[in-house]
């Protein structure tokens, strides 16, 4: 037995189990996923690192000396989930029965006796192993003590710790305290993540040094260090691991004790762990010993195969690199022969109209997959096969719409084969899609999908690339390397979607999302983007020089009302200026203490003064010229002349579409400047654009959800809904409601849906407090539908944690239950807004497929070309705009009956500002 001491931080281990592992139960219904992680980690550990000692250490309940120093320490962390709290009292008497010391000391958290436990261990001459998953713990490494993280095989010497975050074990301290830790709600130094840490000190040692000279340091990062001067000591304490915890029991004292055999095959028993209770009825003489199933640890805290799936245990991997017709043959064959396909590209760049192909990978089974190198092109490259000759052989597969196919954002492969004259159909699953549909709020990238659900350490693009100024590209990549990476790529993927799909099946809401907006949407977005937009780059141009006068009469008009020149792009001149030399009253302030001059805060101020209503006036325009005018002419495409978005389905949690390089979602249509940008987008000659869009769309939504008659009545009668909300409110008649009063109806209207305050209704309105929450008691009073309708989402939220559209959609809200008032409250308001933004994200996608299938099916050659928020944007031969303008309306408003009418409105004109 090796002279050696194992702790395990299982407090950690349990959160992250809890998060990570699929929702295990067991056939009484009880939660067991985190449980059995732990457990499952804990007999890995017990076996791979033999050892004289050894300890499990939770936090204990209660405060901690922490919470008294600071007060907010961990204040935005929500409530223990219930399915997680119910497990750790079994979980305990598991891992006593396990034979492991347990430990939990009142006062402290489990880091503070992980700590203590490895520098007594040190004293007495013992190595010491740390399982955890916190980075805190790395400020523990030293010769004799090796932090090593189960869930990704991770293992941290002293050289590890430097490599990882380049400081040594001695300097996490001071990088912790300048990054900050946002898991423990501790504020580092505003905007210094761990590239700026780490330089600073690399350039003055220690904390204590660039403390002394932060005089030094120069711009942004140097405001901000100053302004955080005070505030660095606390940090430091609260990130500092304390060593001399008053322990219950000497190290001599956590020998392992001997297996209590009889209660672990109860608590098998009780909890469903059918794996293990074989095994331990075996071990005890009972039934034969079942097969345990090699592999990493990571992979082995994943349930069992009998206990939930089969892609849950280890899988051996085997890659191969087709360089010959005879290997290239024998995987056509065997892409034929499968039931689906799991396909990925490598490139020679992430825009995906200028894209290249460099190789293809594939797999049809777990484990299983072959990489294609087409065209690298590096000093001593093996011989690889014709790309226009591959290609060739592999088209009628890759547009066979009969044959099945998945991946990881097919979106771009398409793009990108495309780009070499293949149609690529069949496209039947995307695991991108199938995550964003189960956990729209978490990350979609493959690598935190492997990790969250396979429990795999993938290998990373900067790991075979590299980064920066000496990434390369993918073409210059050793084949043998890219062939663990891309093989490795199309494995994880086919594994992901076994995994996540039966989640998605067995969901019906979430199924019906899946697979009749969602996928189907895929290919009309592809088709979207490479059509992409004409534009008027010249009026652009011309644009931007008037923007840029206009912002220079805009600083010759603030320096005069400041009395003197300044910097208006410098928050801190900005912030001297208002708040000591022209007195203005401070709003609020930055983490660092000092007056802050964001928009919110110039908004409040601009009511008052004039020179705050210049500051966001200039912010405004300058905006408008970096964001629109300048950048857009440079983002037209050379081969096609047009402009052409991304549009990404996975990442507004509401479903919404998101547009990027360019963003056609956020140009301004309320100031003249905005509109001009807009005339920008023209169309081809001989036709016109034509602009479709939903009225009122959320509000009709939530007359439907709520069922409130009177909103039901105005709708149903295509009245004013402002004018009839009004009205209502303020008890007249309708054609006695005044201007005034319908846009007071019309902010309530709307910001209701938001889960507006009267505080906030009070500054939109700028009327007081009082006024706003008597307008929203009388709106209340006179639509008791709608309040009824709020509190049983606020409540729905509450109990099951997310909200779900008209169509199945989920919306989750992790912090509805949480701790920190303002977080529940602002998760309160977007599970009330949550379902109406959701459902209007569904008929826009609904009103798209159906668009679309119309102009494919009537033979028309119309083409959709934007999509921004409730408004289709549509590229229509002149010859064909009486049809579209016909047709458009009812494909848009037959997607859906709602208990109100959907509304569509149709305009026309040369260019995008004509036609909304």
């Amino acid at each position: 037995m090796t002279q050696m001491l194992l702790l395990v931080d299982g407090s950690s281990y349990l959160y992250r189990a809890f998060h990570a592992l699929p929702d295990l139960r067991s056939k009484d219904g009880f939660p067991t996923g985190a449980m059995h992680g732990v457990i499952a980690m804990l007999k890995r550990l017990r076996k791979d690192y033999p050892s004289a000692y050894g300890a499990c250490v939770f936090d204990a309940k209660g405060r901690t000396f922490r919470d008294d120093w600071y007060p907010e320490y961990k204040a935005q962390r929500p409530p223990m989930p219930d399915d997680l709290a119910r497990q750790i009292e079994p979980l305990h008497e598991a891992v006593a029965a396990m034979g492991w010391p347990l430990l939990m000391v009142g006062g402290v958290e489990a880091d503070d006796v992980i700590g203590t436990l490895a520098r007594q261990a040190e004293a007495k001459g013992l190595e010491t192993i740390i399982s955890t998953g916190d980075k805190d713990l790395a400020q523990l490494v030293s010769p004799g003590v090796r932090l090593i993280n189960t869930m990704s095989n991770e293992v941290l010497d002293v050289a590890g710790v430097q490599a990882k975050f380049g400081v040594p074990p001695s300097g996490i301290v001071d990088y912790l305290t300048l990054v900050g830790d946002a898991v423990d709600n501790v504020p580092g130094v505003d905007k210094v993540g761990p590239k700026t840490a780490v330089k600073w000190l690399a350039e003055f040692g220690d904390l204590d040094t660039l403390i002394t000279r932060a005089g030094e340091i120069k711009g942004v990062a140097g405001e901000n260090l100053r302004r955080a001067l005070d505030w660095l000591p606390t940090a430091r304490r609260l990130v500092t691991v304390k060593t001399d915890v008053v322990l219950p029991l000497p190290i001599t004292e956590l020998a392992w004790r001997e297996e209590d055999r009889e209660r672990l095959l109860a608590l098998y028993e009780r909890y469903s762990f059918r794996t293990w209770l074989r095994e331990t009825k075996s071990e005890t003489g009972g039934a034969e010993t079942a097969r345990r199933n090699p592999g990493s640890l990571s992979a082995d805290m994943a349930p069992r195969s009998d206990d939930i799936h089969p892609d849950a245990t280890p899988v051996e991997r085997r890659y191969e690199t087709l360089l010959d017709a005879d290997a290239l043959g024998r995987w056509i064959g065997k892409l034929e022969a499968a039931e689906l396909v799991c396909l990925d590209t490598e490139t020679t760049s992430l825009d995906p109209m200028q894209a290249r192909l460099v190789g293809m990978s594939f797999s049809v089974e777990s484990g299983e997959a072959a990489y294609l190198p087409l065209a690298h092109a590096y000093t001593g490259v093996p011989a690889q096969l014709s790309l226009a000759d591959t290609l060739a052989s592999l088209k009628p597969l890759l547009e066979d719409t009969g044959k099945a196919k998945v991946g990881q954002n097919l979106k771009y492969d398409w793009h990108v084969l495309q780009n070499h004259g293949v149609n690529l159909r069949g496209i039947v699953h995307d695991t991108l899609l199938q995550s964003y549909i189960l956990e729209a709020h978490e990350r979609h990238d493959m690598d935190s999908l492997a990790a969250r659900h396979l429990h795999e350490t993938t290998i990373k693009y900067e790991e075979v690339c590299g980064k920066g100024a000496g990434q390369i590209g993918f073409d210059q990549v050793d084949i043998e390397r890219a062939t663990r990476y891309a093989a490795e790529d199309a494995d994880i993927t086919l594994r992901l979607h076994r995994d996540l799909y039966p989640r998605i099946e067995q969901a019906s809401g979430l199924d019906h999302v899946y697979r009749t907006i969602e996928m189907p949407l895929l290919p009309i977005l592809a088709r979207m983007e490479r059509t992409g937009v004409k534009l008027d780059a010249d009026l652009l141009r011309r644009h931007s020089d008037t923007l840029g006068r206009e912002m220079l009469a805009l600083e010759e008009k603030a320096c005069a009302a400041a009395g003197q020149p300044f910097n208006l792009n410098s928050p801190k001149q900005l912030g001297e200026i208002l708040f000591n030399q022209l007195q203005l009253p401070v709003v609020k302030k930055t983490p660092g203490g000092a007056p802050s001059t964001d928009e919110e805060v110039l908004e409040k101020l601009a009511l008052d003064y004039p020179l705050p209503r210049l500051i966001l006036d200039y912010r405004g325009l300058a905006k408008l010229k970096s964001t629109y005018t300048d950048k857009l002419p440079a983002m037209v495409n050379p081969v096609t002349g047009r402009v052409h978005t991304t549009y990404s389905q996975a990442v507004a949690v509401t479903g919404r579409l998101s547009s990027n390089d360019p963003n056609l979602q956020n140009i301004p249509v309320r100031t003249p400047e905005g509109r001009k940008i807009r005339e920008a987008f023209i169309a081809e000659p001989g036709h016109v654009i034509v602009s479709a869009d939903y009225s009122q769309i959320e509000l009709r939504i939530m007359a439907h959800l709520s069922g409130d008659a009177s909103l039901l009545r105005a709708f149903q009668e295509d009245a004013d809904i402002h004018r009839a909300t009004a009205a209502e409110v303020q008890g007249i008649p309708f054609e006695q409601v005044t201007a005034e009063q319908r846009r007071m109806a019309k902010a309530v209207n709307f910001g209701l849906i938001y889960g507006m305050s009267a505080f906030g209704l009070a500054a939109q309105l700028n009327v007081d407090r009082t006024v706003a929450q008597a307008y929203i008691d009388r709106y209340f009073a006179r639509y008791p539908g709608v309040a009824d309708y709020m509190e049983r989402t606020r409540e729905q939220a509450r109990h099951q944690g997310y909200v779900e559209t008209l169509f199945g959609r989920r919306l989750y809200l992790p912090e509805i239950r949480g701790g920190n008032v303002a977080r529940r409250q602002g998760a309160e308001r977007a599970a009330i807004n949550a379902p109406m933004q959701g459902t209007a994200a569904d008929l826009i996608k609904l009103a798209m497929l159906a668009v679309q299938d119309w102009l494919d099916s009537a033979g028309m050659r119309s083409r959709l070309i934007m999509q921004v928020h409730d408004e289709l944007v549509l590229e229509v031969p002149e010859a064909e705009l009486d049809r579209a303008r016909a047709g458009l309306p009812e494909k848009m408003c037959g997607v859906a009956e709602l208990k109100v009418p959907l509304k569509a409105e149709v305009g026309v004109g040369p260019n995008w500002e004509a036609a909304h």
